[in-house]
């Protein structure tokens, strides 16, 4: 028997690492493909980009991360087709950054007809190495506001002059209107796109994007590090550059109503935690929500969003294994860890970027593997205890002395101080352990077959 048990259980690791090694090798092969540098095309296509709806970190992102396909594919230029209400002024500053900086040239197109390129946005269209309108657009309105309250009379000074350097010194080094510029500021001032031509803050008026890409053949567009681009765009394609779920999801999470609200549950989550301790749901949605709201709010960078969720997976994991329950701490690290993942892989600071099948894969073995050492603790703590004090509790074993009520017993290979828990026990009689406190069994006595007699 005892053969049989150790060939099972040979036979199991055997198993067991068979699994792991196909696991670990087609992991392996996952990360190596997904990472493995495809042919260029040859003709540079144009990208387009929509912004649509208020400025926010992910709009930073977005854009960072459509540089950077270009850089990959050899695009010729990147169209910016804007409709936005305006933003974060914190997000606008990275984006002109990256625009001005730009070896790409940028093209902002406020379109389609009806659109608007307000407060933010007006920052970024001036950033622009050429702007172009739809008919019945509009740009302007860049007054700064505070979100939530009102600043106060020395502050808004200092936040607006502080906005018409920044607008201006974006016009000097595009060749804009500075006078209006600053006027939109102090006097959220607004205009039409056929204004806007007029006043040098738009070079020309497009219908739709095709009309957009035979206006802009033949120009010439100069970069960051002064050298010239003539753009060759006429009988280009144009690839959109469409967004993933998880982008969606952050443009949601990036909104400032959403981020309020998440920054809501997640204090109330947490202050209902501390209050009913033990409940767990509140306090895991809480520190989950009050992390995203942070990052909304551009509190920290998209990274350090990614390893504080990292972490906070992990610390909820670990959780979940010392103290387990139904598995809301599991549920939550998951969640915590997925989101962690993808938000410091895909982040415009982290240098070392990954695809979204290896970030799922990696994310899919993850689960398999708490999964696996969850359930085998599981399975651990629910084994019997057969060393230790608690492990004599129901073995068998003998008396040697005569126990009235107190006397000595032979059980699991040592000698015992034990007690019975009924009448005397004669010396040479089976017995069981009930329990032990300290040093002293209680047993009881047990009858004997003939045959074992």
């Amino acid at each position: 028997m005892a053969e049989k048990k150790y060939r099972n259980q040979w036979y199991h690791c055997v198993k067991t690492g068979y699994t792991g090694a196909i696991i670990f090798l087609g992991i392996f092969f996952a990360l190596f493909f997904s990472n493995f540098p495809v042919e260029a095309k040859s003709i540079q296509n144009v990208f387009i980009l929509t912004i649509d709806g208020p400025i926010t970190p992910v709009t930073y992102y977005k854009i960072k991360h459509a540089f950077s396909t270009i850089k990959k594919q050899h695009g010729q230029c990147l169209v910016l087709m804007m409709d936005t209400p305006g933003g974060l002024l914190i997000s606008t500053r990275k984006i002109v950054q990256e625009i001005l900086n730009s070896e790409i040239p940028v093209v902002c197109f406020v379109a389609p007809r009806g659109a608007q390129c307000a407060s933010a946005g007006t920052f970024i269209a001036l950033a622009c190495h050429i702007v172009a309108m739809a008919p019945a657009t509009n740009i302007g309105a860049a007054h700064p506001v505070a979100m939530g309250q009102e600043m106060d009379k020395i502050m808004q000074e200092k936040v607006i002059n502080d906005t018409v350097s920044f607008i201006k010194s974006i016009c000097r080094q595009t060749g804009r209107n500075e006078k209006w510029a600053e006027r939109a500021v102090r006097e959220s001032i607004s205009i039409t796109a056929e204004e806007a031509v007029k006043n040098n803050v738009a070079d020309f008026i497009a219908n739709d994007i095709d009309d957009l890409l035979n206006k802009i053949d033949g120009r010439e567009v100069k970069l960051a590090s002064g050298r010239a681009v003539v753009l060759d765009t006429k009988k280009i394609p144009a690839e959109k550059i469409t967004e993933s779920f998880g982008e969606k999801l952050l443009n949601v999470i990036g909104d400032p109503t959403v981020a309020y609200l998440l920054m809501t549950i997640g204090i109330l989550g947490i202050i209902i935690e501390f209050s009913h301790p033990g409940f767990a749901v509140p306090g895991v949605v809480g520190t989950i929500c009050l992390i995203l709201s942070l990052f909304a709010f551009q509190t920290f960078t998209q990274s350090i969003a990614g390893v504080l969720l990292i972490i906070t997976g992990i610390i909820l994991l670990l959780m979940e294994v010392v103290a387990p329950g139904v598995g809301i701490f599991a549920i939550g690290g998951f969640i915590a860890m997925g989101l962690g993942t993808w938000l410091f892989f895909r982040s415009p600071q982290t240098e070392f970027h990954l695809a979204t099948t290896t970030i799922l894969l990696i994310y899919i073995l993850l689960i398999v593997l708490v999964t696996a050492i969850l359930m085998l603790v599981k399975r651990t703590r629910s084994k019997k205890v057969t060393t230790g004090k608690e492990g004599i509790v129901g073995e068998i074993g003998r008396t040697i002395t005569e126990l009235k009520p107190e006397g000595t017993v032979f059980v699991h290979g040592e000698y015992w101080k034990a007690i019975s828990s009924g009448n005397h026990i004669p010396a040479g009689t089976k017995v069981r352990v009930k329990k032990i406190e300290g040093m002293m069994l209680t047993v009881e006595e047990i009858g004997e077959t003939k045959d074992e007699k």
